[in-house]
Order: structure tokens, then sequence, then C-alpha cells
């Protein structure tokens, strides 16, 4: 499945938009140099696919990109950080 992920600044979101279904990855910066990700949606009918680990990776580009360090409130970015440690571990403040 291809499918085109959109940064929202504005809204600190991450959203992907397929055939009607969406999902959104969130974030905050609750200090200087630091991103919280902080929760993690996608519709049901989109699960399955790949769809939250793709907006993973993406805002984790944008944290390194940025040269931020990075928390994980969400739940399912704490695991898909663990799950992939040796790749993210820099990004861990």
């Amino acid at each position: 499945m291809s499918f085109s992920i959109e940064h929202h600044p504005q809204d600190q979101e991450f959203t992907v938009d397929i055939d009607g279904h969406q999902g959104e990855l969130a974030y905050s910066f609750p200090t200087e140099g630091v991103v919280d990700f902080t929760h993690t949606f996608v519709d049901k009918a989109l699960r399955g696919q790949g769809v939250a680990d793709a907006m993973a990776r993406r805002a984790l580009d944008f944290a390194r990109e940025q040269k931020l360090q990075v928390r994980t409130s969400c739940e399912f970015m704490q695991k898909f950080v663990q799950s992939h440690q040796a790749e993210y571990q820099d990004l861990l403040g």
C-alpha cells in the first residue's frame, strides 16, 4: 500500500488520509530541544497495514532532522522505539 504522510507543524501532528480513513500522530514540545510524541490513532479500516509504523518513522525522521531529543508519552511510540532501539537510541533523552 502506498500513501502519503502529511506534516502539519501548526497542529503539531503527522496525518494520513486513505480513502476517507485517517491516521494521526500528535506531538508537543514540552521543553526546548525536546519533542514528545503524545498520541497515535489509526482508523480501524487501516490497522494492520503499516500506517502507524510509517507515521512513527516519519515523525522520528523529523526529530532527527531537527536535532531534537525524543520522549514517548504515547504507548504505541514507546513500543515502536523499543522494538527499533538500535535505530533510534540516539534520539532518546
